[in-house]
């Protein structure tokens, strides 16, 4: 296992909804060619595709852990759900770049709900093959982000990438005393974050804040999420920010950035690092991607009232 060397910069668990099948609707074409639904555009000298990975079903007490009755209703409905929860997506970034081919996250394969792990499906019908895949930077190591690591046999489902966590990650998910040390609601978690890790451990870099992961490619830190939790900044054309679990919504968190969010792991330190990320953008007008946003998660962020406005690119 390698350790990069580079400089540095500056609650509790409930058990997710299983969710409905969803059909994600692609044409057949040619190899190599790109469907018209699969959003696509380049960053400096990124050539960037948003590939769905399906959607998750999520409960209203993860979502909405701090709206009143009123605010819960509402957002809920905003969000397309009803009272119990509702739908997230799950945006991949298929990144391009010289001889590489890069996903940001893998996502969720079979270990997490039937409506997710698209993400190889669609894939092959903008023509990329999985052996094809170089590189896999993790933003963090929860199921539906590194649930895809391995098929359901056991074998990589990207035999020939190189993968990329945090040491921070790597260091909380696989301690040999997580058990003793955390709570029953996480120990599920790491269980999954231990296979998919350890799957790929002869091939994994282990990074910290601040390192320049591929050239162009700089890992921010963001934890809280998870304590590795880190987002991705891409050089060129005013910056892209690339965010995982840092702000899972580009509804409800920016609105309220002060809210929490039922799956993280370090809540205050994960306020503060959104509110830091929220605040970067809109004042260096830096674009954003989210994976659990309104597809494709592309735009930018305005400030509006107390907290912030989503401005789709």
């Amino acid at each position: 296992m390698k350790l990069q060397q580079t400089p540095s910069l500056a609650t509790t668990r409930r058990e997710v909804l299983a969710g409905a099948v969803g059909a994600v609707a692609a044409m057949l074409l040619s190899k190599g060619a790109l469907a018209a639904e699969f959003h696509r555009f380049t960053h400096g000298a990124f050539d960037i595709t948003v590939v769905s990975d399906g959607f998750l079903t999520l409960p209203a007490e993860v979502l909405l852990p701090d709206a009143d009755p009123e605010q819960r209703k509402d957002f809920l409905s905003r969000l397309g759900g009803d009272a119990s929860g509702a739908r997230v997506q799950a945006n991949v970034p298929l990144i391009r770049h010289g001889s590489d081919l890069i996903l940001i996250d893998n996502g969720a394969g079979d270990n997490f709900q039937p409506s997710c792990g698209r993400l190889a499906e669609n894939l092959k019908t903008i023509g990329v093959d999985p052996a094809s895949i170089t590189k896999v930077i993790f933003t963090h190591a929860h199921p539906d982000h590194s649930g895809a690591t391995t098929t359901a046999d056991g074998k990589l489902l990207y035999p020939n990438a190189q993968y990329y966590v945090s040491e921070a990650e790597w260091s909380f998910w696989t301690d040999p005393k997580f058990e003793e040390k955390q709570p029953a609601a996480l120990h599920g978690f790491a269980k999954g974050a231990q296979r998919d890790l350890f799957a790929v451990k002869d091939r994994l870099t282990m990074v910290k804040p601040g390192s320049e992961i591929l050239p162009g490619i700089l890992a921010v830190e963001t934890r809280g999420h998870t304590p590795g939790h880190i987002s991705l900044h891409l050089a060129g054309d005013g910056g892209l920010l690339i965010g995982g679990d840092a702000c899972t919504s580009d509804i409800t968190f920016f609105e309220h950035p002060e809210w929490h969010f039922g799956f993280d792991t370090e809540p205050e330190i994960a306020l503060k690092n959104r509110a830091m990320l929220l605040d970067r953008a809109a004042s260096e007008k830096i674009k954003l991607l989210g994976y659990h946003w309104t597809y494709p998660g592309v735009g930018f962020v305005e400030r509006k009232n107390a907290g912030y406005r989503f401005v789709a690119a």
